[in-house]
């Protein structure tokens, strides 16, 4: 009896013990690494092996794979992520050589100048241009001297041609005068001689 209650005792605690084993449930949650270390830590040692329940090692397969394909798909996103991103590196790059290559023509355009059909450097078409401008300056100068150079000479020429005309306006009217006076002597001798 004392032994039956022993080993009913034995039998409780093993089949309780047996029972707690079998109940217990693989973990889903956490990292692939963590499940490994759960796996070895819960599961059964038998002389230097351990003792994995097959549910547990299927459900730990599955997790795998299934890691395996989300960090493939991931993989894949960020592949394609990268081939767009170099592709529009690759576009930038482009619009960037177009946009110094028009900064160029354009810088080249924004120093030169047509005139007249001529393609001019702005430095030389400023100097031609204020070269000019003294010119026509110093051309507007030299012609202001000389109008008031001739229109001084035109006034003198006047004030002496109106001086002249006065001294022949009054020897005009002195001589006319003389003639007139020589006429009366002339007449009073004709009439004086006439009467003698």
């Amino acid at each position: 009896m004392f032994k039956n209650k022993i080993l009913l005792i034995a039998f409780i605690f093993s089949s309780t013990f047996f029972y707690s084993q079998s109940t217990k449930k693989f973990i889903d949650t956490g990292s692939v690494k963590n499940q490994f270390d759960y796996l070895i830590n819960e599961s059964n040692n038998y002389q230097d092996h351990k003792v994995v329940k097959q549910q547990w090692l299927l459900k730990l397969k599955a997790n795998v794979i299934d890691s395996i394909s989300k960090n493939k798909n991931a993989l894949a996103i960020h592949k394609n992520s990268l081939m767009n991103f170099q592709k529009e590196i690759d576009s930038l790059k482009n619009e960037l050589t177009e946009i110094k290559q028009l900064n160029e023509k354009l810088t080249t355009e924004e120093q030169q100048i047509s005139f007249l059909g001529i393609s001019l450097s702005k430095h030389f078409y400023k100097t031609l241009t204020y070269f000019l401008i003294l010119v026509f300056i110093g051309l507007f100068v030299l012609f202001y001297i000389k109008f008031k150079q001739s229109n001084q000479i035109t006034k003198e020429a006047k004030l002496n041609l109106k001086e002249v005309e006065e001294e022949f306006e009054e020897h005009r009217t002195k001589a006319l005068e003389r003639e007139q006076k020589v006429m009366r002597r002339l007449q009073d001798e004709l009439n004086k001689h006439k009467k003698d």
